[in-house]
């Protein structure tokens, strides 16, 4: 069993060929998929989504690059999205962008300082976003941590060593992407080949980030078998062994699915 992590179904190309995409992913041992919300003007998109395909879990959150266009979205907003369905898991994609600065870093630190009340009171887990962002990420979460433990996912990690093991001293989980097969990711590569394997997830973000062989071609979930490989192969585990590891993972963060 395979699980992935974090897509975006409500994106083009996927969207318009939903059957086909979801039928290729199960057919590659693609169980289940968590699909990740940006915005709210999408959201009734997810919903719709988790209606039609049981394998299909969601998120509600706003992408730190939309954080300017959702300062009215509090903690209680987004707590009011998820309890619309008992298929969100979990709360996100949020966080910190300081790479692109789509949205002003204030903006981005509001948004995200609401995403994590929401996750404290929900218990559901934080999806998180960081680029450029290490040190006020580890801040923000170090201060969040003291009151309550945060259930956390660092999405798509491309950051340092130092990083990373900060983050798993704050007990996240920390997902892998295709960018791990990228011939440049060598530091990233090491990273990942450090990291306890019980704190390691898989994700596609599909539509992006095609993993070698594929790269450069619009990403889809049945994808994330050469991403699994390459990490069974880094971490010297067979194939199924490291699949059944990302899973029970996924289930020790977000809890059985059903």
């Amino acid at each position: 069993m395979i699980i992935d992590s974090h897509c975006h179904l409500t994106y083009e190309p996927m969207s318009s060929s939903l059957d086909e995409t979801i039928k290729r992913a199960n057919m590659e041992g693609v169980e289940y998929l968590l699909t990740i919300s940006t915005e709210d003007k999408s959201y009734h998109k997810i919903l719709d989504i988790l209606k039609k395909y049981d394998c299909v879990f969601g998120t509600y959150g706003i992408h730190p690059h939309e954080a300017k266009n959702h300062l009215k979205i509090k903690s209680k907003n987004i707590i009011e999205k998820v309890k619309q369905s008992k298929k969100i898991i979990g709360i996100g994609e949020t966080g910190l962008d300081f790479h692109y600065n789509h949205s002003n870093k204030t903006d981005q630190i509001t948004s995200f300082l609401e995403h994590i009340e929401a996750s404290k009171d929900t218990n559901l887990p934080l999806i998180i976003h960081t680029r450029n962002a290490e040190e006020d990420t580890l801040k923000i979460l170090r201060e969040s941590n003291k009151k309550k433990d945060l259930k956390i996912l660092i999405h798509c990690f491309t950051g340092s060593k130092d990083f990373a093991f900060k983050l798993i001293d704050l007990g996240a989980y920390i997902s892998a992407s295709g960018v791990i097969t990228f011939k440049k990711s060598i530091e990233l590569a090491e990273t990942f080949k450090e990291l306890p394997n019980n704190r390691i997830l898989v994700e596609t973000d599909a539509p992006y980030l095609a993993p070698v062989p594929l790269r450069g071609k619009p990403n889809e979930p049945s994808y994330i078998i050469n991403t699994v490989k390459f990490l069974s192969n880094l971490k010297k585990i067979s194939f199924n062994d490291f699949s059944e590891i990302t899973s029970k993972n996924f289930f020790n963060l977000f809890g059985k699915l059903s």
